[in-house]
């Protein structure tokens, strides 16, 4: 999506976008400096998709002005308010300066619509946007909080703690160590923690595809046709492209971009260690430890802890 010249800018709005279907619509959502823009690129290296940006940005889109920066929604949550303009966005009826800046090409037949506010929405829009496909990307933390802290982004940790029904539901056992994170690295750690965990517990292996950052960059040739045969579309070589190509957000010269373990540079070992103990805290060193690389089984087992809770089955030990 980088490159481009005025022209193609200024002619992005002009696209016919018919279907309003919204299972239409792929979902991507992911923590802040994840590489959301960058799977995004992977999925429409073709075009094949409007690619709708960041539209739950209540403070550049109007149209989701009640939406809080990280708004958390109980998936039985009816309301109006957040139903109607989540209905536009996810059928295709939004049109926004900011939504369509990187948006190319004229005819759209399905939507790729991706967000880094929205992972403690995804339980939400499971329950009322059915059959619409989604995917959460995964990051290690240290690689997340080390290009925030790098960009000097503010971790909003307080805004999402504010949210009553959030904590009641899914973060009153971790509240009093919340509250004790003294440093910003933790508190971007505990937020990638919240808006990680959350969709983890919520949703089943057969809700939403997982894709980990590490994995495409380090086994593409398995991980880029697990994703395309998730959304059930084929591929070519030209994909493999899309791994060396610069997304329109990169930041030349923050450490950890596009690489494995860059963060170590900036994350010292005393606070990858106190990362990893706040990872404890939710289970989530499972997926996360002392090395560089994930371990999907762990994210996986979070989940199906959840799946056999829906069926009323007692997860089997071992």
């Amino acid at each position: 999506m980088k490159g481009g010249g005025v022209m193609e800018r200024l002619l992005a709005p002009l696209y016919l976008d018919p279907n309003r279907d919204h299972r239409r619509s792929v979902f991507l959502a992911g923590s802040g400096r994840s590489g959301t823009t960058w799977v995004s690129e992977i999925v429409n290296y073709r075009r094949e998709y409007r690619f709708v940006f960041e539209p739950f940005d209540p403070e550049r889109v109007p149209l989701c002005r009640n939406f809080r920066r990280k708004q958390y929604l109980r998936p039985e949550d009816r309301r109006e308010e957040y139903l109607r303009p989540a209905r536009k966005i996810l059928s295709g009826g939004l049109r926004s300066p900011w939504a369509d800046r990187f948006h190319r090409g004229f005819f759209a037949r399905r939507r790729l619509i991706k967000d880094i506010r929205a992972n403690l929405l995804l339980g939400w829009m499971r329950a009322n946007f059915p059959g619409m496909p989604m995917i959460l990307l995964l990051r290690h933390p240290c690689a997340v909080a080390a290009s925030k802290l790098a960009l000097g982004w503010k971790d909003g940790l307080a805004g999402v703690m504010a949210q009553e029904d959030l904590v009641e539901d899914h973060l009153r056992p971790f509240e009093d160590e919340i509250s004790k994170a003294n440093t910003d690295f933790e508190r971007h750690v505990f937020l990638w923690c919240i808006e990680n965990y959350v969709p983890l517990k919520q949703l089943s292996p057969e809700d939403v595809h997982l894709v980990f950052y590490e994995e495409i960059l380090t086994s593409p040739e398995t991980e880029i046709p697990r994703l395309f045969a998730f959304l059930g579309r084929d591929f070519d070589d030209r994909v493999y492209e899309m791994l060396d190509r610069p997304s329109p957000l990169s930041r030349e010269g923050v450490t950890g971009n596009r690489t494995l373990d860059g963060w170590r540079g900036i994350v010292d070992e005393a606070r990858a260690k106190r990362a990893i103990e706040i990872l404890s805290l939710f289970g989530l060193d499972r997926i996360y430890g002392e090395g560089s690389r994930p371990d999907p089984d762990g994210a996986y087992a979070l989940m199906k802890n959840r799946t056999s809770e829906l069926h009323g089955e007692i997860p089997r030990e071992g």
